[in-house]
């Protein structure tokens, strides 16, 4: 009998076979980069429907897919641990993007070494004792690597498969015990949403002093008081800590003095309804500088409240180009078309499913089939040579422990962000903070 939250997937199954099991709504999820949950970085919402074009030829859907070369032989079991459907959430379009990328790999990427890949999932239910429970399982199930989204209780379920050295995969995590472990892989620089996006900007634009204008919570602030002065003082760039309280409404006094103390740019860190408020307050001054902040500072009616000449240019962080004609947005667009069911590609928690699961795949191009072990998996991941992320837009990835020294798990320096229309909307793609990861 299988436990609950508990399946074991052959290599393959039919598309009519996950539309019956999957037919269960989504909600749009942040997936976290910092240590504070209102630190994190999303991506996007909407509707786009995982809908197939009848008129793309079979050359077209070729040359993004790439050229059929099906896996042979014995499968090899990877690990997949998801929250799925929780009381609270739903990320179970995590599973859905898993065995979408995993029909392509097997189909057209040669799975790995040669073999298909049979995944093997588990259902967490942002519990962490089912966490725990997921982490063991995948050890009982001889799993030779575990892939994870964005969990909400990652230490849990990582601790039985670190205690047994299977290695693993994250889209993202702060958790320092995974930062600091050699076997765990992370494909997101956990610094570059509130710190390195601000020093990037600022370096890109020549400014010298950067007010950080953050709601006044410990989880916040602490980051600022903490974490970010030497960093940006290594970058050159000065940096002023104002505090706000959480209900403030009207921030024209704070906005006042940051408008005559040289501030070049202004990076503002909040919910919705705290940032409107900075916004607005920094337009009531007449403020002219360059204003950057996090996706979660933009709600549904930010464009409503805020002047269209406020948002204009400002930069936000970004997850992926979404909606653009980027060949890394558009491979995983064609994997979830092709081999997927109810994907919404403009979902960050899809995205960062496939960007997981491809990019493992592509941190393990041409291991052998004999090295289709924990052992031999986590050693070919550190040899791996520096590549473009998977769905990332141009963000290159790693895992040799040297993209930050100081926390070896992380593979990748930098991240994406978008510069806004008047309209609060994306227009452009960046990857910024971007240097070579050396050998």
């Amino acid at each position: 009998m299988q436990r609950a939250g508990f399946r074991r997937n052959g290599p393959t199954r039919s598309r009519a076979t996950r539309r019956q099991e999957q037919k269960r709504p989504l909600f749009i999820l942040a997936v976290p980069l910092a240590a504070a949950t209102l630190l994190a970085a999303g991506c996007g919402s909407g509707g786009a429907e995982n809908t197939t074009d009848p008129s793309t030829s079979a050359a077209s859907v070729d040359a993004v897919l790439g050229a059929p070369d099906p896996a042979t032989g014995d499968p090899v079991k990877i690990g997949m641990i998801s929250d799925g459907k929780a009381p609270t959430s739903d990320t179970s379009v995590e599973g859905r993007v898993a065995d979408a990328t995993v029909e392509w790999i097997n189909a057209r990427r040669g799975g790995l070494g040669g073999r298909p890949i049979q995944l093997v999932t588990c259902e967490a239910l942002a519990d962490p004792a089912k966490a725990a429970d997921c982490g063991n399982r995948m050890v009982e199930e001889n799993v030779v690597a575990v892939v994870f989204g964005g969990p909400a209780f990652p230490d849990a379920a990582w601790q039985p498969l670190h205690d047994a050295h299977i290695p693993t995969m994250f889209y993202a995590n702060s958790s320092p015990a995974l930062l600091a472990d050699p076997e765990t892989f992370v494909l997101a620089d956990p610094i570059f949403s509130v710190i390195g996006l601000p020093i990037s900007v600022a370096k890109e634009k020549g400014v010298k002093k950067v007010t950080a204008v953050v709601i006044d919570l410990p989880a916040a602030v602490g980051i600022y008081q903490n974490q970010a002065p030497p960093i940006f003082t290594e970058a050159g760039v000065d940096l002023n800590l104002v505090a706000i309280p959480p209900d403030q409404a009207d921030m024209t006094p704070q906005m006042q003095r940051i408008a005559t103390d040289g501030t070049g740019l202004v990076f503002v860190v909040g919910g919705a309804a705290f940032c409107t408020a900075a916004f607005n307050g920094l337009h009531a001054v007449g403020y002219t500088g360059t204003v950057v902040s996090i996706t979660q500072c933009l709600g549904e009616d930010t464009a409503k409240v805020v002047p269209g000449s406020v948002l204009a240019g400002m930069t936000v962080g970004a997850q992926a180009p979404v909606g653009t004609d980027d060949p890394s947005f558009r491979l995983f667009s064609e994997v979830s078309r092709t081999y997927g069911d109810d994907i919404d590609l403009n979902s960050g928690v899809a995205i960062g499913m496939f960007t997981s699961m491809a990019g493992f795949r592509d941190a393990l191009e041409g291991i052998s089939p004999t090295d289709l072990t924990p052992a031999g998996i986590a050693a070919t991941i550190t040899k791996m040579p520096e590549k473009p992320l998977p769905g990332a837009g141009g963000v290159r990835f790693r895992c040799n422990g040297k993209a930050d020294p100081a926390l070896p798990a992380v593979c990748v320096r930098g991240g994406l962000a978008t510069t806004l229309d008047d309209k609060g909307k994306p227009t452009t793609y960046q990857a910024l903070g971007q240097s070579s990861i050396p050998g």
